[in-house]
């Protein structure tokens, strides 16, 4: 008897051990698999959120087209107004309302602010975009030799 039990403790040893290198294996293809998983959605979301922000965009473009006319051959970059309070010292957004929309247009150098809830276009501004001014000279000191 006590030989049976000596002989079968090593390959009770080895069959726990390869139980565990399953066991562990298993799981690391079940997290690489879910992991996976998520990538595709997270990529899938980022998809859809540029198609809906995309839409939106074209949406707005459509009602301010018919209030005002609008710089032919350039898709402006859109902003919504979230915080009108941090605006307010602002003279273009004097009268903005948490929702509205910022239409800006790089190349005309315009910016409109239209209003969704009341379908009205509240501000136009000409778009000051960098440093307009001339640079400052640079003073050099001359090199002592």
């Amino acid at each position: 008897m006590v030989q049976k039990e000596t002989i079968l403790a090593p390959i009770q040893k080895v069959t726990h051990n390869k139980m565990a290198i399953i066991l562990l294996s298993a799981g690391c293809i079940a997290a690489m698999t879910i992991a996976g998983y998520f990538y595709w959605q997270l990529a899938e979301l980022r998809k859809n959120l540029q198609n809906v922000e995309q839409q939106e965009l074209q949406e707005v473009i459509a009602k301010v087209s018919k209030l005002i006319v609008l710089p032919e051959g350039e898709t402006p970059t859109m902003a919504t107004v979230t915080d009108p309070a941090l605006l307010k010292d602002q003279p273009f957004f004097a009268k903005a309302q948490k929702g509205d929309k910022v239409l800006i247009y790089t190349n005309a150098k315009k910016a409109i602010l239209y209003n969704p809830s009341t379908n009205k276009i509240v501000e136009v501004a000409p778009l000051n975009i960098g440093n307009n001014q001339p640079a400052a000279e640079k003073t050099t000191t001359p090199e002592t030799k």
